[in-house]
């Protein structure tokens, strides 16, 4: 599961780096699905049979990505391949779920997108047990019911919202308490550890 979990972020990882690369100005070619160069009109000429049963948005689509394939690399167009069969071995609902997040990073504004990847640059700079930490406390999340999930959300939003001082005095007090993993205040805070 780990290594799907990791699998799945390298992929959108990589998607999200190729998608940063695109310059403005190759979007805007001379019309929707149209070739700019040799290199493009042979590409279309060797697939003509798929080509002449896309939209021109979709033909659009396949030009930019295809130019973003001919400024890549080789290191880049190796680790994106290899990226694309890690994806392809992935159940079929694994493959649902990674799509369906990357349609949702699609529609997040630039400001929340350039959060993410920081937070997620910081993550990859994370000793190997940290990392691991954090992914397994992920993961018993996620298998919390709803309601419990909502919980220790409401939880940490008041958590982010104490001042230094109240998260000191709630350390304090909760270290007090007798180990008894079932008690109201540890359950509320247990993530926060």
């Amino acid at each position: 599961m780990m290594r799907r979990m990791a699998a799945i972020i390298a992929m959108l990882a990589m998607l999200v780096t190729l998608a940063m690369s695109v310059p403005r100005a190759l979007a805007q070619s001379s019309g929707p699905g149209v070739p700019t160069n040799g290199a493009e009109a042979a590409f279309i000429h060797e697939h003509q049979d798929q080509w002449s049963q896309l939209t021109d948005d979709q033909r659009e689509t396949v030009l930019r990505n295809y130019r973003q394939w001919q400024r890549m690399s080789p290191e880049q167009r190796t680790a994106a391949q290899n990226n694309f069969n890690e994806f392809r071995r992935l159940p079929p609902e694994e493959r649902q779920r990674a799509l369906e997040s990357l349609r949702r990073w699609r529609t997040l504004p630039e400001a929340r997108r350039q959060q993410l990847r920081q937070a997620y640059g910081r993550f990859r700079n994370l000793p190997p047990q940290q990392r691991d930490q954090i992914m397994r406390r992920y993961q018993r999340f996620q298998q919390l019911p709803p309601a419990q999930r909502q919980r220790v959300l409401n939880n940490y939003r008041r958590w982010q919202q104490m001042t230094p001082d109240e998260r000191q005095e709630t350390r304090r007090q909760l270290n007090q308490m007798k180990p008894n993993p079932n008690h109201p205040a540890r359950r509320r805070f247990w993530h926060l550890w």
